[in-house]
């Protein structure tokens, strides 16, 4: 059974929570997270497998009617993901750390999965809008290398969807920073 994510971004909290609702009772998916995040908007991220994930997300965009933003649906995900999305991660040990930024919260997803599959990487964090004025980030770790392949890979998405802000590598960086991570 293939491992799918799906999401659904509305503008409308009271909507969004109805669509969560909708989302986990007509198919057999898991709620990875469903909560308000900035600035006024609700996501609700299932995964499961990719028929249900499909299905799930249909349901989402169409209980959403005006108040959708923006929906995704990726099969095969990096199973590395969902730890990320949680914040339940701690690497091995932080040797280069790469950050990729985008203005969308679905794009971010998209490119974190393709950063993910780039090369030999482990996430760090994969931040949802909460506290960023509905902006996302991913950071992550791997040797110089992984992270320079990964933030191509990232890039080459959010560029394609305009939505990039930034992205950084930083070789080897500051004990200090690290800490200030986790």
């Amino acid at each position: 059974m293939s491992k799918a994510i799906g999401m659904v971004e509305l503008i409308s909290i009271a909507r969004g929570i109805y669509a969560a609702d909708q989302m986990v009772k007509v198919s057999d998916v898991e709620i990875v997270t469903a909560s308000s995040t900035c600035p006024g908007k609700y996501i609700a991220i299932v995964h499961g497998d990719v028929a249900s994930v499909n299905d799930s997300v249909s349901i989402g965009e169409r209980v959403a009617e005006e108040y959708l933003v923006d929906s995704i649906v990726i099969p095969n995900v990096s199973p590395q993901i969902f730890p990320a999305i949680t914040g339940a991660t701690m690497p091995d040990g932080i040797q280069a750390l790469g950050i990729m930024e985008s203005f969308s919260q679905a794009t971010m997803i998209i490119a974190a999965d393709a950063i993910l599959k780039a090369a030999k990487l482990q996430p760090i964090e994969l931040r949802l809008g909460n506290g960023l004025g509905g902006k996302s980030f991913f950071t992550f770790t791997g040797d110089v290398a992984a992270v320079e392949a990964g933030v191509e890979a990232g890039k080459a998405i959010a560029k394609e969807k305009g939505l990039l802000v930034n992205s950084e590598i930083i070789p080897s960086p500051s004990d200090e920073l690290v800490e200030s991570l986790f």
